[in-house]
């Protein structure tokens, strides 16, 4: 009574407070028994409002005290609590008393709560934090710090309450890179976010960016393979590189990579790539204003560089006019497509040029404006353009006129480039009745007098440039532009009344022959350019429609391929001419005009895109199942230029392009061409090999190309011979050799061949001759019949076998020169030799020359596409050889070819002239008139010939020609043979529109069988290189000191090249090297793919094993060089890098040595303590400023460099070489850091474009640290080691591995075990605590029974345990338990 009535006066015994806590306990189990599960939330909320609304802190503190009890016995879920205490609106920092109570109950049963239930916590405590000001009272600070505990204990590594990297996930989303964390939590999350940056070391390059101007460590080479992956992207919005996870990455790797990006967008034909770097989508009008600014800083550049130019000639133009050329191009395609905006580029322009006195240029600066104006101020505002004006204030200050320039130089055009913007403006504002109407300024007075007397002038010549002046002012005014346009129209379309002859017979066509020449193009806007190029295909197709008798005039068609180089008028362009114009000739079934556009397409195309040319390849077959194209020019034309598209596809461009069409492969193979689909398979194996794209794979199960192959075999089933099967990719050997077809023997086919025989010469009527040969279903043995009847009786003199050669067709008759092939070959064997062989030859080269049954180039073909084995392969190429070497007839045609003609078109006049002489001289019979000629009396044919431009039987060989040598390559003992060949025929390739890159795919793809046959090498470099040097400037491709040492053959000394010939070679792809040259019409898309692949075609030449070329580019960096500048270190690297991945598996795979070797190095082994803080020591960056790397950090740098740019097929056999060669060897710390620093950095690349091989290292890091936890006594960085493999799991794996990895955490000791507790929640993990955790809950249970029932007893508090640092794993357990978490709490995917 008398404590009741002096509460306040009194206090407690501490054994009368537990007895109050456990009989409020008791009472509260009982009502918290007959509550419904989903109250629970709710009530355990009314108990924190109720409390949190109390005065007395004792009794807040005792109310504090029951809820502790409630969940030290599993009565109160912990995860509940914590949530309800510190979401509560109460708790505010101002109630110190109640904030310092609040936080100590949480740190005291936080312990229990699961750890996705700690990660929420910790987000909410922060929250709360945040609401504290800047500045408080002093008195209450201490209170205050009561949350900083808990947060500390949060982020306590040793008390494990959560993964680490998920707690840092949570404080870098509240507070981001450069922005510091709330007073009150000081250094906690400062030192906490810093443990981290070892782990975001580990996962990037951490010298992938310097800030130097122009300058940037990794840069790609345009149109490579390895520019199309994934290592490129950036982020749209701030161009920095997108990075996986919230961790403090280098400060380098949040800069905006606007020197890598400027460096792509400086490269010809780049904007593919640009797209694909920032993730623009055509289709998707948005504006990017990052690469709108960085296209700004272009033009300045460029105005720079005219600027410092010697000897700048605004007239002539310097060495920059190629980068004005480019600027043009890139502008309009960006603006064009919306991703930049013309008016806010031009006001950027003017505030980034004002008060510089920058002028030399800006009459480029202007045409450049003048190409996006002219072409598209009809279809925009006026207020749009107006800009440019205040941009002509600033570069023209002069007050008098400037004086018209001579309209002699193509480079006038830019200087009345500014009037012509004037001209387009006032026109635009006349139409729009604007009052915004500018008067000419004076100082342009002169340039505008001189266009308008110049239009008045109605005859305009084409001496000068004045048509081209007069077409850029007033394109967009018809009643002016149509008279100079005109001329140039007339001047290729040809007077009608004037013919000439084309090659052939009946081939008539119109008499202009002179096209308009690439200076006048150039010195055309885009505008006017896309009015031409309509006005051209708007006529051909009339031409179609009206099925004109005469064919077009061969300077409309060769201006018309000039043309189609201007990717600014990609629409009307190529685009235009495969999807409207091939179309429209079609339909009109003008033979004639498509016959035109397959040989533009074939001889005078350029640098066309890779979807544009398979689209074409799909329209040709389709062609050739038509048919009115079975005839034998057209069809031979179709089938030539669809050879030449398939084997000059690209090794990146095959994968993209055909996986476009796996739901119906169909439309890109032939359904009749056996020789169209091997040469297919060829280029598949070639680029699968190039591009490492089956390495590590055994089979093309679940691959792009399994269902094409499945298709061909379909279509044209057949077999290959050994050798050549023995090149390609295991998995299609294997393919092919699950897919054998049965051969007919050859005895079979000379059986049949003989008893066709007799029948001819059972046969008078020439009438049954025809019939029985000619018959549908016949077997294909004609051309074997007519070998034989010439072998016998030494001529042809029945017209009726041209009649059946008519009637079988040339598309069947192709079938007959396949086994006509076959059956030579076993002739060829069984043939006596001697005179019996010199015959065999003359009649063989009498069917091609002097009867014209067959074509040179198509028996050649199917002769290298049979499939002999052994003796017999060795006879085919025998025939081969005779065939093209003993007579003359070809030889005589390719030396008069190559000597009289440039490959150089785009610089001629009189091309058409030496064709018709050469033509004249050499002329092409495609109707079999040879055997009209032997008959008795000769019949005069007039077949009706298809127009013939630019082919030639030596052009048509050549894709041929490739394939000849790929095929003699194969088989040893036709080595000389091919050497021959080289010598007689090489001079072709001096017109073979790729030779650089044959070269280099054929000595990549046949780096094995080439490895010991250093002559072969040689002679092959040597015959295509030569056959260029009259075409090239010196210093083009190979370098002196090759062509001095390298070219000579020296058997009894070999030269070996020595560190200084390397260091000279890749410093080359430095910028400048190579003479510079129109890309345009290069093999090469810009210089730097040029020296890309110059040098690796040098490097597989040497008479050097690859293994020690590997290790030599290596040493360039690693050993120390005079020729190579320490502060340049990186962009050597990066040169390796890009050779290195370029160069066959021997030459790249060295690298690995190297790693081993590391590894093995007492630097990582030993771990004494002069080796230092290893995270320092990989950091290559920091060593290399400070003068104190190491010989692992330069080969960490190294791999970088090389691993960045290798392609996906390439990265691939990282999984095996860590498990199978790094894991053995890994023993210390140091030695699994270096392999996570040296892996880390790719794991996106193959979370996204090879998962299995993700997973597949997410074990292998397992592994290596199961051997290292096992070898060391003790670890001394546990910490990053986890945090590292929580970022794979939580970024890449998620539970992918869970099975595999769980075992190997169970072997690791506690501390490590502990940590990486939460990477799997399997029942194996659960098993080994259940039983402690059962336990701990029943005893738990009965003391509470027992003090209910005796207030004596004593509760066993549990501060104690809650205070320590490190709770024991079955307390952990049983709390956890007691939250129960669902088990879809605990399957992960990545972020």
């Amino acid at each position: 009574m008398i404590e009741e009535a002096f509460a306040g006066m009194f206090m407690d015994t501490p054994e009368d407070e537990r007895t109050k806590l456990i009989s409020c306990l008791g009472a509260f189990r009982q009502y918290w028994g007959t509550l419904p599960q989903e109250s629970h939330d709710q009530c355990v909320q009314w108990i924190v409002r109720f409390i949190h609304s109390q005065h007395s802190p004792k009794r807040i503190s005792f109310l504090y005290d029951c809820l502790a009890m409630a969940v030290e016995t599993s009565l109160l879920p912990p995860r509940m609590v914590c949530g309800a205490l510190i979401s509560s609106d109460s708790l505010e920092w101002e109630r110190t008393q109640l904030w310092a109570l609040t936080f100590k109950l949480i740190r005291k049963i936080i312990g229990g709560v699961d750890y996705k239930g700690v990660r929420d916590l910790l987000k909410t405590i922060l929250d709360k934090i945040q609401t504290i000001p800047t500045t408080v009272s002093s008195a209450v600070v201490q209170q205050l710090l009561a949350a900083t505990k808990v947060v500390e204990y949060i982020l306590d590594r040793n008390a494990c309450l959560l993964p680490a990297y998920l707690a840092v996930t949570e404080i870098r989303k509240m507070y981001p890179e450069g922005q510091l964390s709330h007073w009150l939590l000081g250094s906690v999350i400062s030192d906490f976010v810093d443990s981290f940056r070892p782990t975001a070391r580990i996962n990037s390059i951490s010298y992938i960016c310097l800030k130097a101007p122009r300058r940037c460590s990794l840069l790609p080479v345009v149109n490579n393979s390895g520019a199309i992956c994934n290592s490129w992207k950036l982020d749209p919005t701030s161009l920095c590189f997108p990075l996986r996870g919230m961790l403090p990455f280098d400060k380098d790797l949040f800069e905006p990579q606007t020197v890598l990006l400027r460096y792509v967008l400086e490269q010809p034909y780049s904007r593919e790539m640009v797209c694909n770097m920032l993730g623009l989508n055509k289709q998707q009008k948005q504006r990017c204003p990052v690469l709108e600014e960085q296209l700004v800083d272009l033009v300045v550049y460029a105005m720079e560089r005219s600027e410092t130019e010697e000897h700048f000639d605004a007239d002539i133009g310097g060495t920059s006019q190629l980068l004005w050329q480019h600027l043009s191009s890139q502008l309009i395609f960006f603006v064009l497509f919306q991703f930049a905006s013309f008016p806010h580029m031009v006001l950027s322009l003017h505030q980034k040029l004002a008060g510089r006195g920058l002028i030399k240029g800006r009459d480029h600066l202007m045409w450049v404006l003048l190409q996006f104006i002219s072409g598209s101020i009809q279809k925009n505002a006026l207020a749009d353009f107006l800009p440019v004006m205040k941009l002509f204030d600033l570069l023209y200050p002069e007050k008098e006129c400037i004086p018209v320039p001579d309209i002699n130089k193509p480079q006038s055009t830019h200087s009345f480039a500014m009037t012509c913007i004037w001209i387009h403006l006032n026109r635009k504002a006349q139409n729009d009745n604007s009052k915004l109407q500018i008067p000419i300024p004076h100082s342009l007075k002169l340039h505008h007098e001189f266009l308008q007397q110049s239009l008045r002038n109605k005859t305009l010549g084409m001496s000068d440039y004045k048509i081209a002046l007069l077409c850029n002012a007033y394109s967009t005014n018809s009643e002016c532009f149509t008279l100079p346009m005109g001329v140039l129209v007339e001047t290729i379309y040809g007077n009608g009344s004037m013919k000439i002859n084309l090659p052939g017979t009946s081939c008539v066509a119109s008499g202009s022959v002179t096209p308009l020449p690439m200076n006048l193009l150039d010195s055309l806007t885009v505008h006017a350019k896309m009015s031409l190029i309509h006005s051209i295909a708007t006529r051909v197709i009339k031409l179609a429609h009206a099925k004109s008798p005469h064919a077009l005039a061969p300077a409309l068609v060769e201006t018309y391929s000039r043309l189609l180089v201007y990717m600014e008028i990609e629409s009307l362009g190529i685009k235009g001419f495969i999807s409207q114009l091939l179309p429209n000739v079609f339909k009109s079934h003008a033979w004639g005009i498509l016959h035109t556009l397959l040989e533009m397409f074939s001889y005078r195309m350029h640098h066309i895109q890779p979807h544009y040319r398979v689209q074409l390849l799909s329209h040709l077959h389709s062609l050739a199942a038509v048919p009115q194209t079975n005839q034998n020019q057209l069809h031979l034309c179709v089938e030539s230029t669809a050879l030449r598209l398939i084997t000059a596809l690209g090794s990146s461009e095959v994968q993209p392009q055909f996986t476009r069409f796996l739901n119906d492969p169909k439309t890109v193979l032939s359904a009749e061409s056996e020789e169209l689909n091997r040469a297919l398979i060829l280029t598949l194996a070639r680029a699968t090999h190039v591009t490492d794209f089956f390495t590590g794979s055994d089979s093309i199960h679940g691959t792009w190309c399994k269902d094409i192959l499945q298709t061909i075999m379909t279509f044209t089933p057949h077999n290959w011979a050994s050798h050549t099967l023995s090149c390609f990719p295991a998995p299609l050997q294997a393919f092919f050799k699950q897919n054998n077809v049965p051969q007919e023997s050859r005895f079979n086919l000379k059986k049949n061949v003989e008893e066709e025989y007799r029948k001819w010469k059972s046969m008078a009527n020439e009438n049954d001759i025809i019939t029985h040969f000619s018959m549908q279903g016949s077997p294909p043995l004609f051309l074997c019949l007519l070998w034989k009847m010439l072998l016998e009786t030494d001529h042809i003199n029945q017209i009726g076998f041209r009649s059946v050669l008519e009637r079988i067709g040339a598309r069947a008759l192709v079938a007959h020169v396949r086994t006509f092939a076959d059956f030579l070959v076993y002739e060829f064997s069984t043939s006596a030799g001697g005179q019996q062989l010199n015959k065999c030859i003359e009649i063989l080269n009498d069917m091609v020359w002097k009867y014209n049954i067959v074509t040179l180039d198509r028996l050649i073909l199917c002769l290298a596409m049979r499939s002999h084995e052994g003796n017999e392969a060795q006879v085919c190429y025998f025939i081969i050889q005779l065939l093209l070497l003993k007579p003359n007839d070809f030889r005589n045609r390719v030396n008069d070819f190559v000597k009289e003609n440039s490959p150089e078109h785009w610089l001629q006049s009189d091309w058409h002239n030496k064709h018709m002489s050469y033509h004249k001289k050499y002329p092409e019979k495609l109707y079999f008139e040879g055997l009209a000629d032997q008959v008795n009396p000769p019949m005069q044919l007039q077949p009706q010939y298809l127009p013939i431009y630019f082919g030639n039987v030596c052009l048509r060989f050549l894709p041929v020609f490739d394939i000849v040598i790929h095929r003699f390559l194969e088989l040893l003992p036709v080595s000389k043979s091919l050497e021959t060949l080289l010598d007689h025929l090489g001079g072709l390739y001096k017109f073979h529109d790729r030779p650089v890159t044959y070269l280099y795919n054929t000595l990549h793809y046949y780096e094995r069988h080439l490895r010991d046959r250093t002559n072969l090498k040689r002679k092959l470099v040597h015959a295509i290189m030569s056959s260029l040097k009259d075409n090239r400037t010196p210093g083009w491709c190979l370098s002196e000191t090759y062509l001095k040492c390298g070219m000579n053959p020296r058997e009894d000394n070999v030269w070996t090249p020595d560190d200084t010939y390397y260091c000279k070679l890749i410093g080359r792809l430095s910028p400048g090297p190579f003479p510079n040259c129109d890309w345009r019409f290069n093999e090469f898309p810009n210089p730097a793919a040029h020296a890309l692949h110059v040098t690796c075609v040098e490097l597989m030449a040497l008479a050097v094993p690859g293994k020690e070329v590997g290790n030599a580019l290596l040493n360039v960096v690693l050993k120390s060089q005079p020729l190579v500048p320490r502060e340049n270190i990186t962009a050597w690297m990066n040169a390796i890098g890009l050779v290195i991945t370029a160069l066959p598996e021997p030459y790249w795979i060295v690298l690995h040595d190297r790693i081993v070797s590391v590894i093995g190095s007492p630097a990582l082994t030993s771990e004494t303590e002069w080796a230092g803080y290893p995270f320092a020591l990989l950091d290559f960056t920091a060593c290399h400023q400070s003068y104190s790397e190491m010989n692992c950090s330069y080969v960490l740098a190294l791999a970088h460099a090389v691993w960045h740019h290798s392609s996906i097929g390439q990265l691939s056999l990282i999984p095996k070489f860590l498990s199978e060669t790094l894991k053995p060897i890994v023993q210390t710390e140091f030695q699994l850091l270096y392999v996570y620093h040296l892996v880390g950095p790719f794991l996106q690349r193959f979370q996204q474009e090879r998962t299995r091989c993700m997973l597949e290292i997410g074990v292998a890091f397992y592994e290596m640290l199961q051997a290292v936890d096992q070898h060391c006594q003790h670890l001394s960085y546990m910490d990053p080691i986890c945090d590292f493999l929580y970022h794979i799991k939580y970024m890449y794996t998620g539970d992918s591995v869970k099975e595999q990895v769980e075992k190997i955490i169970m072997t690791l000791r506690p501390a490590m075990k502990l940590r990486l507790r939460f990477i799997t929640h399997s029942s194996m993990m659960e098993m080994a605590t259940s039983a402690a955790a059962a336990a701990a809950a029943a005893a738990a249970a009965a003391a509470a029974a027992a003090a209910a029932s005796s207030t004596s007893t004593t509760v066993p508090s549990s501060s104690s345990s809650a205070s320590t640092s490190q709770p024991a794993p079955s307390s952990l357990s049983s709390s956890s338990s007691a939250a129960s978490p669902s088990s879809s709490q605990h399957t992960h995917t990545p972020i």
